[in-house]
């Protein structure tokens, strides 16, 4: 029978006594980093894909750049989740805890996206030779040709944590994800339009690979990072128009107190619109189980303005797929009606080893929430009030 969980229910369950008291099953532990006290490590995990976050939460050193320097939400997600995902090949989701980075400090990593300076230039900007320290390669744009790409958009910084027997916790290994651009935007003029020039994949790969090597360099050099394991990831990140995010393409890792990294592994992931020419190309039968789907629910009302899907592949495998149905309704009891049709939908139409999760929205905000889990028979259904 399938679960329609609304949410005047959800509060009562949320507010009765029967409700779960994870607070109890919390253990509090010693800290041995630089500011030593204790912190608590929650018991409960709400799944073996997520790391154990030490409490309390402390924002990264460099939290408030990712929204800047990355092109859009879609890959400001991806860049975060994505390389935790990459953590779990290192660093074990029941033994190690998370923390966001805090041994790159905010003012270093603003200096490492900078780009390069020539002498004139350090003059010019009234900087010393220690400023020149950027991982993006010198301006070299003259006479009306765009300057020599930027190719590192943002570091991100995991950090992930041991406990010992005494209950002691301290740093046991570090991710770093490097964003790298697809795209260069760039403006021939101050005042002038923005252009953008498409960054081959070749070299993508090439300067990231290159950058990589440095900073591992750089981080071996700072006193807490000289003997632990360094994970770094490759992230392409999509044009600003994109609708569907970017993805990692390779990582490696250097062992404990080696400064070089060796054996990229590539990671073969892909995101694809769903409709579209590309994802046809690659995916016919996949995308014909969507189009069966948004067949359907055309069918069913005519007032939409499109079905929309993000799948998510690894190797030819689609391993998960969002779907969004922007609509409008007329009554509240029009709406469970419609979810509860676009729930059989999504079980008879999709296999059975596929996630699905398909979002119902309007221009009053969020109207019902449909997930299939792997190999479930049952979904769960939510429906906002």
């Amino acid at each position: 029978m399938r679960k329609l969980s609304l949410l005047a229910l959800s509060l009562v369950f949320l507010l009765s006594a029967c409700a779960p008291n994870f607070q109890k099953q919390n253990e509090v532990v010693q800290t041995k980093e630089k500011v030593k006290g204790k912190a608590i490590i929650p018991k409960y995990n709400i799944s073996n894909s997520y790391y154990r976050t030490i409490l309390p939460f402390e924002p990264g050193e460099a939290r408030g750049l990712v929204v800047n320097n990355i092109n859009t939400r879609y890959d400001l997600n991806e860049f975060e989740m994505g390389l935790m995902r990459i953590a779990q090949n290192s660093f074990d989701t029941d033994k190690y805890l998370f923390r966001e980075g805090k041994e790159i400090k905010e003012k270093t990593v603003r200096q490492w996206l900078n780009r390069k300076y020539t002498k004139e230039q350090l003059k010019e900007n009234k900087l010393n030779e220690s400023d020149n320290i950027g991982l993006n390669p010198v301006d070299t744009g003259k006479g009306g040709e765009p300057s020599t790409p930027i190719y590192l958009a943002h570091l991100l910084e995991h950090d992930y944590l041991l406990k010992d027997d005494k209950g002691t916790v301290k740093l046991g290994g570090v991710t770093i994800g490097l964003a790298l651009n697809s795209v260069y935007y760039y403006k021939l003029q101050k005042d002038g339009d923005t252009l953008e020039k498409k960054i081959p994949f070749a070299e993508i790969q090439r300067e990231g690979k290159n950058i990589a090597a440095e900073v591992v360099k750089r981080m071996r050099a700072i006193k807490d990072l000289n003997d632990i394991p360094i994970t770094i990831a490759l992230f392409e990140q999509e044009s600003k128009s994109s609708v569907v995010p970017g993805n990692f393409i390779a990582y490696a890792t250097a062992d404990k107190g080696s400064s070089s990294l060796s054996n990229w592994e590539k990671t073969d992931e892909k995101y694809f619109l769903f409709p579209s020419t590309d994802a046809k190309d690659k995916h016919r039968a996949d995308v014909t189980d969507f189009l069966n789907f948004k067949q359907d629910v055309e069918e069913y009302f005519p007032n939409f303005s499109g079905v929309i899907g993000r799948a998510f592949y690894i190797g030819d495998q689609l391993q998960d797929l969002n779907i969004t149905i922007p609509i409008q309704f007329y009554g509240k009891t029009e709406g469970i009606g419609f979810t509860q049709y676009v729930t059989g939908l999504v079980m008879e139409r999709f296999p059975k080893f596929l996630p699905v999760s398909v979002s119902v929205t309007s221009v009053d905000g969020p109207e019902a929430l449909i997930v299939k889990k792997a190999n479930e028979t049952e979904p769960f259904v939510y429906i906002y009030q």
